[in-house]
């Protein structure tokens, strides 16, 4: 959780008279910002001559500190840059407020302000892109560490000319959204042993308490047996810990019959592979296998917090796929709740069984549209690295929705086919369908054609986030919150339809 406490204020004072202790201000490669301009005309310049000489550059994310800039209350004037004027977009924005707030970090500073929106296009994006981006850059998880770094308070403040509804309602969105994320992050970074699928039901618990739209019911062991999801049950049996199956229902919309968004978060609390044993290096990441659990979680939290007129379901199997006596083991064969039955090749496939399961529940809802959320497959990494997520759909128009969302938001997805040629690979002589494809090839796409059997009554979207999840490097180590952003934008622009 964040140790240093952070706050957010909107204000709309001249920049000249701007009482803070860092001022943040940027410029293009080209020229200086309005504001920037403003300030150099009661700065004899030297804003302008800077730039002219080449110290301060005005490349992306580029930074030139000034103490005690000439004729102005701030205590230091920060120059961020946008790069070329011509190119600067909402990652130009996110790049310069990262490095300004680094920046801040470091220093005794309380009172941070920004004032880089003079030429920021939609402020309905750019506002809760700061708030994020802050958000991110001062975030810490230290619960389980005996010592805690003492950190001081910093309000960071969003300078703009005028206050409108606009305004306030980006702000709003960039608090609601903030809460989502560290929810998100919180979740991803809490070790296996404090998150069990049992805590994982609590943290749902706690939020339907917490907000009035929001409903929630868990089954249990037993009640998932009732249920009959088989595929949910033969992951989770080499685990003493029990599963559950975590429904969060958000009932916003005025006709509280509408036809529901369901998202769907796969819930490893921690997978060892089951039998189908995982190299021991990097296995402490396995943690992270409920990131599309934690996204769906703080996706639903953000949109409680905004009120959304609008009614979404969240749907999370919450299980641990253990290796033990009890375990499944490749070649069993089991039953899903759609009365299909899969041939279990690798037991570290076990994704796909849990969200089959949930997607055959989702029906009962005759939804508008289900996205599930998932660290689904290594393969997605090999194909697309760590930048976009995998995204796979039944429906184009769905997809093309996603991919707005995505592109709004700087979250980015890459689309890829299911197409039928795939769908052979999974065929077995011993059950309807087999748990993963012939062979490496195409790996997260024969996941995808997996998943897309369980799906032909309505309109699906599948989210591979196994590459985007989380950060493995160094000091940076650490879920990421994505793509809260991407689904908060999807929901919002779908309560407005």
């Amino acid at each position: 959780m964040k140790i240093q406490p952070v706050s957010y204020q909107l204000s709309s004072d001249e920049i000249q008279s701007l009482d803070t202790d860092i001022l943040v201000v940027n410029c293009y490669e080209e020229e200086l910002s309005p504001d920037a301009k403003a300030l150099d005309a009661i700065m004899n310049g030297e804003l302008q001559a800077l730039l002219d000489s080449g110290e301060i550059t005005g490349k992306t994310g580029s930074i030139f500190p000034i103490f005690k800039p000439v004729n102005l209350k701030a205590r230091y004037l920060v120059m961020v840059g946008f790069g070329a004027r011509d190119k600067a977009s909402i990652e130009s924005v996110a790049k310069a407020v990262e490095t300004a707030t680094l920046w801040a970090k470091k220093t005794p500073a309380t009172n941070i302000t920004f004032s880089i929106l003079s030429n920021c296009g939609k402020k309905t994006y750019s506002i809760p892109k700061i708030i994020e981006t802050i958000s991110h850059a001062t975030y810490t998880f230290n619960d389980y560490k005996s010592k805690k770094d003492e950190q001081h308070a910093q309000t960071y403040n969003i300078n703009v000319s005028t206050i409108t509804d606009e305004v306030k309602s980006a702000f709003t969105y960039g608090l609601a959204l903030e809460k989502g994320i560290d929810l998100a992050k919180d979740l991803g970074n809490t070790p296996a042993n404090h998150l069990t699928p049992t805590d994982l039901s609590d943290v749902a618990d706690n939020l339907a308490r917490k907000y009035d739209n929001l409903y929630c019911k868990i089954l249990n062991d037993s009640a998932i047996k009732r249920q009959g999801m088989g595929a949910i049950v033969a992951v989770s049996q080499g685990s003493v810990e029990a599963p559950n199956f975590i429904i969060l229902e958000y009932q916003g919309a005025e006709d509280r019959e509408a036809a529901p968004i369901v998202l769907v978060g796969k819930g490893v609390t921690f997978d060892s592979g089951g039998i189908s044993l995982k190299p021991g290096a990097g296995m402490d990441e396995m943690k992270y296998d409920m990131c599309g659990a934690a996204t769906v979680l703080g996706t639903m939290q953000s949109i409680a917090e905004l009120q959304l007129p609008i009614n979404v379901v969240a749907l999370i199997p919450a299980v641990e796929n253990m290796p033990s006596g009890s375990a499944i083991k490749p070649g069993d064969v089991v039953t899903s709740m759609s009365g299909k039955t899969i041939e279990i090749l690798n037991t570290d496939a076990e994704g796909r069984l849990i969200l089959c399961d949930a997607l055959t529940y989702a029906e009962q809802y005759e939804p508008k549209a289900v996205i599930n959320v998932a660290t689904l497959t290594g393969a997605i990494i090999v194909a697309l690295g760590h930048i976009p997520t995998g995204l796979f759909a039944n429906n184009q128009e769905l997809a093309d929705q996603i991919i707005e969302s995505s592109q709004a938001t700087s979250d980015r997805v890459w689309q890829l086919p299911i197409w039928d040629e795939y769908q052979s690979q999974l065929d077995s002589p011993f059950a309807d369908i087999a748990n993963i494809g012939a062979g490496r090839a195409g790996g997260s796409i024969t996941a995808a054609c997996f998943l897309s059997r369980f799906t032909e009554k309505y309109a699906w979207a599948h989210l591979d986030i196994a590459g985007t999840a989380w950060n493995s490097a160094g000091a940076n180590k650490g879920a990421t919150g994505r793509p809260v952003g991407l689904l908060l934008d999807y929901i919002v622009k779908q309560s407005k339809a």
